[in-house]
């Protein structure tokens, strides 16, 4: 009798916090270790999908009044196989992106980015440019269309929050 009470109480109290699930009660991305748990995934796909480590280089999400930026540098100017390796993946992300494919990133964030359906149904309307820097490069990301401009907004905040980069929320000149 004792094991069929628990048992009830135990199936009260799941049925009980499934019900709360829609409410205003915190979810399971709320918790910290969730969070650190979903951040050391991140960097560990990011590795993996990008062939260099996030632990060597530095990301940035530049948001423009015109698009965006996607920024990867080295953190050592003489880290030469880091600053080749990024050059390499920007380059793939470039023809990726162009031709809709979003599949690196949903790989690395185990979730469609926001934005990034968008960009896809979208990607006739959207430039995506290589550029060398010093330590490594950039993908600049344009469009004209505002439905595509917000899409690309929506992607970049999305990548600043996934990878704590602690760039600005807001667009800039």
């Amino acid at each position: 009798m004792k094991i069929k009470g628990i048992t009830i109480l135990v199936a009260l109290s799941l049925t009980s916090a499934f019900a709360q699930h829609g409410s205003d009660q915190p979810s399971m991305s709320d918790c910290p270790m969730m969070s650190t748990e979903h951040a050391a995934a991140v960097d560990a796909h990011g590795d993996e999908a990008m062939g260099f480590s996030h632990a060597k280089t530095i990301h940035h999400f530049r948001m423009f009044r015109d698009g965006g930026a996607i920024e990867v540098v080295a953190n050592d100017a003489n880290d030469s196989g880091s600053r080749d390796q990024i050059r390499v993946h920007l380059k793939h992300i470039v023809v990726m992106f162009g031709e809709g494919n979003f599949n690196i990133p949903m790989f690395v964030h185990d979730q469609m980015p926001d934005g990034a359906a968008t960009m896809q149904e979208m990607k006739d309307m959207i430039s995506y440019h290589f550029q060398e820097t010093e330590k490594g490069g950039q993908v600049r990301i344009t469009t004209k269309d505002p439905k595509a401009l917000a899409a690309i907004h929506e992607f970049m905040r999305f990548q600043i929050r996934e990878h704590h980069t602690g760039d600005p929320n807001e667009v800039s000149e």
